[in-house]
């Protein structure tokens, strides 16, 4: 049915008719929609102080790139770092590691573009990838395989460059040769190129790919000179040292013992299981994405255990939903927005999820949590990687329910899983299309 003059009508005497509706249009047209909402009372309600505390003095910035997943997944390693060395400062390099993500994740488009070669142009999958192709976001286990391959390195070892603090224009460049690269291949194979042929066509075109990437990010050392002062003014130095070797020697983190946990509560997904995405991961011979899929209390409970043994937590979540960067807060009635416009807006989290209205977009760190008269906890310090002008000071609180709402995955170390969800970890996973929300990388800048 079509809207009529005499439905619209109707619709504009209801509205006009109702005194909320002006007052809410005067704030909405003046202020933005949030903005009117904030609620004042969430925002005293909610302290940034923390029964449990992990301290991290210097925050990071990812600036105008999606490399959050990065930023975080390298402050709980630094954070490590300084802890064992008895350093004030350090950060590592996430150029560095951007560098070879995108390289790898270029290798490993292609190598999906030759194994579809087949598949039409047109179909599902084939189309999926070449709209996505590859962009800063990532997961866990992709920084996983990249510093099993390539080790790691101080920040002063690969500094930042314009378009690593900036990614928008080398992706742009970066994405539409990979875009040609498909064509060329798919083109050769329709007249008459064989696998072998196909393999050294995409070795020159990788070598194209490395070469944008050194122009814009620079060249990737093979060694450097480790340089470290101590709080109490020790002078540490290691001469020659590999980021490989750097990883091994100096780092407590190590990444292999780290598993994902996810909370999807969509019918397709049972608990207990294990899951995998077709089609996602960037090193081709590293390990595959791996979830264990539990509930959003099992998840909280690995948390607060890795927080209370002293070291942080890497998380992702939806972080565009109920919060505030002025506040510093992630709170599920942090603005009172259907009262505002009158209507509602009520979904589970598994409807958001099937609807398109909500998956993971932004990593970051669990640094704290306090934990309330009931002996549960009540709200998480989160540390951010947006500089310290976002938040307080950079870091942000997030309430216990938005954990509960908008919070999908955690990654903690497997000596705080139960025997019972190591076997299900480990066990053969269920394999996910590649456009399943729980495929999405966390890449918000």
């Amino acid at each position: 049915m079509k809207l009529d003059q005499n439905t619209l009508n109707e619709y504009r005497n209801l509205f006009l008719g109702d005194t909320k509706n002006i007052v809410a249009m005067n704030a909405v047209t003046s202020n933005g929609i949030e903005k009117s909402a904030r609620s004042v009372l969430a925002c005293m309600d909610t302290p940034h102080e923390f029964s449990i505390f992990i301290s991290q003095k210097t925050l990071t910035n990812q600036k105008n790139s999606g490399r959050c997943w990065l930023f975080a997944a390298t402050n709980c390693m630094r954070y490590q770092i300084m802890k064992k060395y008895n350093i004030e400062e350090f950060e590592l390099s996430q150029n560095y590691l951007l560098f070879y993500d995108k390289l790898e994740k270029a290798n490993y488009f292609l190598e999906r573009m030759i194994e579809l070669v087949d598949e039409p142009l047109e179909g599902r999958t084939v189309a999926y990838l070449l709209q996505e192709v590859e962009g800063d976001g990532g997961q866990w286990d992709m920084f996983c395989n990249i510093v099993r391959k390539y080790g790691i390195v101080p920040k002063y070892a690969m500094s930042e460059t314009a378009c690593s603090s900036k990614t928008e224009e080398m992706c742009h460049y970066l994405i539409g040769k990979l875009r040609q690269c498909a064509s060329t291949l798919r083109s050769s194979h329709e007249n008459g190129c064989n696998r072998g042929e196909l393999d050294k066509l995409k070795t020159g075109m990788m070598a194209d790919v490395y070469k944008l990437l050194c122009i814009s990010l620079g060249t990737p050392p093979n060694s450097f000179d480790l340089e470290l002062r101590t709080k109490d003014d020790k002078y540490i130095t290691d001469y020659a040292i590999t980021p490989v070797q750097f990883y091994e020697k100096y780092c407590p983190l190590d990444v292999d013992e780290y598993v994902s946990l996810i909370n999807a509560t969509t019918a397709d997904k049972p608990f207990n299981a294990t899951y995998t995405i077709k089609y996602l991961g960037n090193v081709e011979e590293g390990r595959e994405i791996r979830y264990l899929n539990l509930t959003a209390d099992q998840l909280k409970a690995a948390a607060l255990a890795q927080l209370k043994s002293g070291e942080p937590v890497w998380f992702g979540c939806d972080c565009g939903k109920f919060s505030s960067r002025e506040d510093g807060m992630f709170c599920d009635d942090l603005y009172g927005v259907e009262a505002l416009l009158g209507t509602d807006f009520t979904m589970t989290k598994a409807e958001r999820l099937d609807y398109k209205e909500s998956l993971m977009t932004h990593a970051m760190v669990f640094q704290g949590v306090n934990i309330g008269a009931d002996g549960k906890p009540n709200r998480w310090r989160v540390e951010n990687s947006w500089g310290e002008e976002a938040g307080k000071k950079g870091y942000y609180v997030m309430s216990d329910e938005w954990f509960s709402q908008y919070v999908y995955q955690v990654v903690v170390n497997r000596k705080f899983l139960t025997a019972a969800q190591l076997a299900m970890y480990e066990a053969e996973p269920v394999v996910l299309e590649p456009w399943d929300p729980m495929g999405s990388l966390a890449i918000t800048k």
